[in-house]
């Protein structure tokens, strides 16, 4: 097909105005973060009079910024490990195997993400205090509680994912291994994991931005010593005053391990995403 030249000049001021919505409000977050608090009360300036790197270095001691990374760090990698585990594991049957009641798990694992995730706090919260004063074991205010619950959000999505990318893999590829005498489960660590790698960071980089930056159930199941990043930055606003250039500081910081996670897989992502939706 041929460009017109109206479809030409179309396309250039629809790209330059999302470029521009896109990059101002980052803009606007960069220049804040470097700003002394006094320039940050005052009128909005689009190029700051002074230039201060103190917010990068204050942010961490206003609050205890380094804990509440670990949190995040322990509390995300976890989910994203867990939910890749059990989604091979649960997608490879799916896209492979005949058996009784699949299509039906198919659509009731589908289905889960119709709902919004509030309708869940609440049940959920609830299943937490009675497992409690059952096993014993702490839920709420832990991090295994918090696991559980990301793992909830990132599984059905993550197996539906791996399923359509396990099926666009050619069978001959694991009935020739078998021949060889491996056997299904060894195929599948051998030969269709390591075709399915930008499948698999697909999954793993949504499973990590989903649980990364949550924060409604990560204000209901923490507490002071297991809060998370999310729920952290809200102790830069105080009933006085709010600490805007170390608030922003702050969330341009706990953003890099996100774009830099993008950035190395975001070839594998393209890929993983576009294989995964079709079926």
């Amino acid at each position: 097909m041929t460009e017109t030249p109206g479809f030409r000049w179309f396309r250039r001021i629809t790209l330059t105005f999302l470029t521009v919505f896109t990059v101002m409000p980052l803009y606007v977050l960069v220049v804040t973060s470097v700003k002394p608090l006094e320039d940050v009360r005052g009128l909005f300036t689009w190029l700051p009079d002074r230039l201060t790197f103190r917010p990068y270095v204050e942010m961490w001691s206003t609050i205890p910024l380094a804990r509440y990374l670990t949190n995040s760090l322990v509390v995300t990698v976890t989910a994203t490990v867990l939910a890749l585990m059990i989604a091979i594991l649960a997608a490879y049957p799916l896209a492979r195997l005949r058996f009784r009641g699949k299509r039906v798990f198919s659509m009731t694992v589908l289905s889960t993400q119709m709902f919004p995730g509030i309708l869940f706090l609440l049940p959920l919260f609830l299943i937490f205090v009675q497992l409690e004063e059952i096993l014993g074991i702490q839920f709420t205010g832990s991090y295994t509680g918090l696991i559980i619950t990301y793992l909830t959000f990132a599984l059905p999505f993550s197996i539906w994912m791996l399923a359509g990318y396990f099926q666009a893999i050619p069978e001959g590829l694991e009935e020739a291994a078998m021949i060889d005498g491996t056997s299904r489960i060894g195929a599948l660590f051998r030969v269709i994991l390591p075709v399915a790698r930008p499948g698999i960071l697909a999954v793993g980089v949504f499973a990590f931005i989903t649980a990364w930056g949550e924060v409604l159930f990560a204000s209901v199941l923490t507490d002071t010593e297991t809060r998370t990043l999310s729920i952290g930055l809200k102790l830069y606003t105080s009933q006085v005053d709010t600490l805007w250039n170390q608030l922003l500081a702050a969330s341009l910081t706990i953003s890099l391990p996100v774009i830099v996670a993008f950035i190395l897989v975001q070839r594998h992502l393209v890929s993983g995403l576009s294989a995964g939706a079709v079926k």
